[in-house]
């Protein structure tokens, strides 16, 4: 499904009347079926590309918590579908109305409310995963304070790494550029003044040429490491939403940012099956939704496999008891013989894997600290090796001055 806008002549009597509609429909030949039924004559369709501040503010923490506040204070004297239109209805911002217009156009449809917070694709799959099972038990509004938490959350662990990332990219960065304006005219003086005794010029020039390919290489790596840390930010800011993109696959392939990108995809579609069985959710519908509910194709997988399973006729806590769970969350799911304590083991192991991602998210900081250590240490040893060889052009030079004058 997507939106899009198109260009519609009309005939009325007083002549053709032209208008620009929007339709959130699979593709444009559907689009063209559409207006054909209203009796409208197709001018041009294209599909809806959003201003890069209409991104930035739909894609806002403040933005995400107002929308889902409003639609829980306004479900408490009517559905969720109707309070999430009304808010549409009531918004007259023309900036806000063309990011609702896609949720607008999803309800004009018929489709709820989940499928209309999913067609803004400004909320990622943990949030909507919540969202989605509390909406299946009934029970929105209760849901919709976890969903803020943890939209919340995730931003505060983001301003870490942020935070984090910026002072260390911020010194390497100042190290970096002093090496990259000052090689060329250190190395120049160093070659400009080399010793005139054969023996030390040969071992002199052998230096400055090791010092040359260590300044490089550093420059090299901190260009490369920022393009790469920058695409990815731009990568995955403008694919939020998505389930898979090229990025997010080189991305999870860094040991451990994959792992910690797991236990984030455990945690909330282990939290989202939780909350749905205990909203009495069909185990099937269950196990479904929660392969939907994150964008870590390995944690999908986890659910298909069980779904399949259970399908085969094999007993719950042996279709749950699969990898990539750890040998202690498959024994506490494999010995469950009780469909109501099935809740409360997802409940754990959601929380385990909530515990480990937050040791993994601050190791990766201490990480990061430690590599731009080494990488700063390197930077200065290399400048404090650069004195060394310029004391051996001044000694050289010295040496060539006395020679000269006995």
């Amino acid at each position: 499904m997507q939106q899009w806008v198109a260009e519609i002549a009309y005939d009325t009597t007083s002549g053709p009347k032209r208008a620009v509609e929007s339709f959130y429909l699979p593709t444009a030949d559907d689009v063209r079926n559409e207006i054909s039924k209203k009796g409208g004559y197709v001018l041009s369709i294209r599909a809806h590309e959003r201003s890069p501040l209409e991104r930035l503010l739909a894609r806002s923490t403040w933005w995400q918590v107002q929308l889902l506040r409003g639609i829980q204070f306004r479900s408490t004297a009517t559905s969720p579908g109707v309070a999430f239109w009304r808010i549409i209805q009531a918004e007259n911002n023309p900036m806000r109305q063309n990011i609702l217009a896609p949720a607008r156009e999803a309800l004009a449809r018929g489709l709820g409310v989940i499928d209309a917070l999913k067609a803004l694709r400004i909320f990622d799959h943990g949030t909507i995963a919540i969202l989605a099972a509390s909406e299946r038990a009934n029970k929105l509004q209760e849901g919709i304070p976890h969903a803020i938490h943890s939209i919340t959350q995730k931003k505060k662990n983001t301003r870490a790494i942020a935070g984090t990332m910026a002072w260390l990219g911020f010194d390497v960065l100042s190290i970096v550029q002093a090496l990259f304006w000052g090689k060329g005219m250190v190395l120049g003086w160093f070659r400009g003044n080399a010793p005139t005794d054969p023996t030390e010029l040969e071992n002199y020039l052998r230096i400055v040429n090791q010092l040359e390919l260590t300044w490089n290489i550093l420059i090299v790596i901190a260009f490369g490491s920022g393009l790469l840390m920058v695409w990815c930010i731009i990568s995955f800011w403008l694919n939020k939403g998505k389930t898979d993109w090229p990025t997010a696959r080189v991305v999870r392939k860094i040991p451990l940012i994959g792992a910690y990108l797991r236990d984030l995809g455990f945690s909330d579609s282990m939290m989202a099956a939780a909350r749905m069985l205990r909203g009495l959710v069909p185990i099937g519908d269950t196990l479904k939704q929660s392969s939907e509910a994150t964008t870590v194709p390995e944690v999908a997988n986890y659910w298909v496999r069980a779904s399949a399973e259970l399908e085969r006729g094999v007993l719950l806590g042996a279709a749950l008891d699969n990898p990539p769970l750890t040998r202690s969350e498959r024994m506490e799911l494999a010995s469950l013989s009780d469909l109501a304590q099935v809740a409360t083991v997802l409940e754990s192991v959601a929380e385990m894997r909530t515990s480990a991602a937050k040791t993994k998210h601050a190791l990766i900081v201490w990480l990061a600290f430690g590599l731009t250590g080494v990488f700063l240490a390197i930077a200065f040893g290399s400048a404090i090796y650069a004195l060394t060889v310029m004391n051996m052009s001044l000694d050289g030079m010295m040496g060539g001055l006395m020679g000269g004058a006995l």
